[in-house]
């Protein structure tokens, strides 16, 4: 099978020996490559199910599963540049909250996709887990968000 040299440009990560992991936040580091079938609308789902941060009060560890989904336009997340970008947040002091929007914000602006959603779902802490949700849609799935959000709030009510 011959690969497109144009579809590997920008990815440098992917393969590469003696991969180094940021020990601070790092969104530098994320890397896109080109959507082979941009006229199509699709959902890339993304599972993380070893994401780290701090408690910024405590310094205590924080442990939780990120989802991840998007509908991609031109970019799409290299994935190991995404897993080292998420391994940077492992000695950020952010709430949860923070971590979820922070991720989202960062890939909207690695990728422009049509449509994304992050889900942190942490594990509990004295007692009570924490689930937040943040999405964004361009004009088109501007209503896709709001209902993807009450969606949301109704699953975890």
């Amino acid at each position: 099978m011959s690969r497109n040299n144009d579809e590997l440009q920008g990815v440098t990560l992917l393969g590469a020996a003696g991969t180094k992991y940021a020990d601070t936040y790092s969104p530098q580091v994320l890397e896109t490559f080109k959507n082979k079938h941009p006229e199509n609308e699709y959902l890339v789902t993304l599972n993380c199910p070893e994401f780290t941060s701090l408690c910024p009060k405590t310094g205590q560890p924080d442990f939780a599963k990120i989802v991840i989904q998007y509908i991609p336009r031109e970019d799409m997340v290299e994935s190991k540049s995404l897993k080292l970008y998420l391994f940077s947040f492992r000695n950020q002091g952010d709430f949860h909250e923070d971590c979820v929007n922070i991720i989202m914000k960062d890939l909207i602006r690695l990728m422009n996709p049509r449509y994304i959603e992050v889900r942190g779902i942490f594990t509990p802490r004295g007692g009570i887990s924490i689930y937040p949700f943040a999405n964004y849609g361009d004009e088109q799935h501007r209503q896709m968000a709001q209902a993807r959000l009450l969606q949301a709030m109704q699953q975890n009510a």
